[in-house]
């Protein structure tokens, strides 16, 4: 029987709100506080308990991992996933229960955390090193491959200061993934960098993957997920909802991500919506060729996707990107108006509705999202993403009835075949 390195019994998290710690306190926080107290004080007159000052973030936690094992964990924002991989980092410290490590960890929680901006990028190479928990002697064997991995040989001798934002993030996960721990606990690195170095982290992690190494695997990409783990835990509220093989897991998440299939959905406080976006795009609508609203189709029809905006105090060029992704979150396709010719729309200010239509849909089977981003000519504005969810449903479009198996593939693109033989025996 395998042995487990990770055990975490029944631990809980309690985090108070609005509360810092004093050692930490500014002059400037003190006086703030001194301000507020009336309103602390008039607070607790009027009935409200200490419990509503505190959160937990998680509650009740039991699992264990085998030697070996790579572990997904997954669940919405707040979920406690964070939180959990700070307790078995050893970050900080669970309020009731208890987790016990067997082995050296090492963490990437947050890649880049150490560097210096006045040093250089092979300065920081040693120091990140260091930090992550790496000695002298396996930073210097492992130097050159770093470097290669990270492709900044050129800014080796340049203060970080002046790397760009990209070049700092290629170079910290480059360091952190060439660690050699028993243990290794990944949040979110592989959403970093642009998409040629987010595939070499996935294949550097997949080499992790399969070294034997225990590994714990957080991240909102589903794909790298099912790629990477044989096991995954489902957090919701705090709580582990679900533990069992990846497949399952995915499947029971997707469920409730995506939601009911309603044709018609707000924009305005979705929370797919992207940090930091105005909510120029109000509301979406899905319908058919002939304006019916729907959010189921058959395999080969047209969908047409009208997003209602207001630009109110804005002048731009309305610029409307769908992509289509599956419940894994694996884009299929997408596009949108300002590369297509003759779609260059005018200055517009105000609220308006535009709308994309994609004909014949190539889908197999299935339910997908549609992501969606609002913008002008130069730039995008506003990003919502799995804005609402469609249906395809079979269709004869073989004439034979049939489609390929599902293992051919989310997408059915026609084909025409020709024989040329000498002799023809059959009718």
């Amino acid at each position: 029987m395998t042995q487990s390195v990770i055990q975490v019994d029944r631990i809980s998290k309690q985090y108070q709100l609005g509360l810092r710690a004093k050692a930490q306190q500014t002059f400037r926080e003190a006086v703030v506080e001194l301000a507020q107290a009336p309103f602390k004080r008039l607070r607790h007159l009027s009935g409200r308990s200490h419990a509503d000052d505190t959160f937990w973030a998680l509650r009740d936690i039991s699992f264990d991992v085998p030697e070996g094992e790579v572990l997904g964990v997954i669940g919405h924002n707040g979920a406690g996933k964070s939180t959990l991989l700070k307790i078995l980092s050893r970050i900080t410290e669970p309020t009731t229960g208890r987790a016990v490590v067997y082995g050296r960890v090492a963490s990437l929680l947050e890649v880049g955390t150490g560097f210096h901006p006045e040093l250089t990028g092979r300065e920081n190479v040693y120091l990140n090193g260091a930090i992550l928990g790496m000695s002298r002697e396996e930073i210097r064997r492992k130097f050159d491959e770093i470097v290669e991995f990270a492709g900044v040989d050129k800014f080796l001798d340049t203060p970080i200061k002046r790397y760009s934002s990209g070049m700092k993030v290629r170079l910290a996960f480059a360091v952190a993934a060439h660690l050699e721990p028993e243990i290794l606990i990944i949040d979110e690195v592989l959403a970093v960098g642009d998409q040629e170095f987010q595939n070499k982290c996935l294949g550097k992690m997949n080499e992790v993957a399969h070294s034997g190494r225990t590994v714990l695997f957080v991240s909102h990409n589903m794909a790298a997920v099912e790629a990477l783990c044989q096991r995954c835990l489902l957090l919701s509220q705090g709580t582990i909802i679900a533990d069992a093989p990846t497949g399952p897991v995915l499947e029971q998440y997707c469920r409730e991500a995506f939601g009911d299939d309603d044709p018609r959905i707000n924009l305005l406080n979705h929370s797919g919506r992207q940090r930091g976006c105005p909510a120029l795009m109000q509301s979406v609508c899905v319908t058919d060729a002939e304006g019916g609203l729907t959010s189921t189709f058959e395999k080969g029809e047209t969908i047409r996707i009208q997003v209602e905006f207001d630009a109110s105090g804005r002048e731009i060029n309305p610029v409307l990107g769908v992509v289509v992704k599956t419940q894994r979150g694996v884009a299929l396709f997408g596009n949108d108006n300002r590369i297509v010719d003759g779609y260059n729309f005018p200055l517009v200010t105000g609220d308006g509705q535009i709308t994309c239509a994609f004909a014949s849909l190539p889908l197999m089977p299935g339910r997908y999202s549609l992501d969606l981003w609002f913008g002008d000519s130069q730039r995008s504005l506003d990003c919502v993403t799995h804005a609402v969810t469609i249906q395809i449903v079979a269709a004869n479009v073989t004439g034979t009835g049939k489609l390929p198996p599902a293992n051919c593939g989310p997408v059915y693109w026609p084909a025409t075949w020709e024989l040329d033989v000498t002799e023809c025996v059959g009718p």
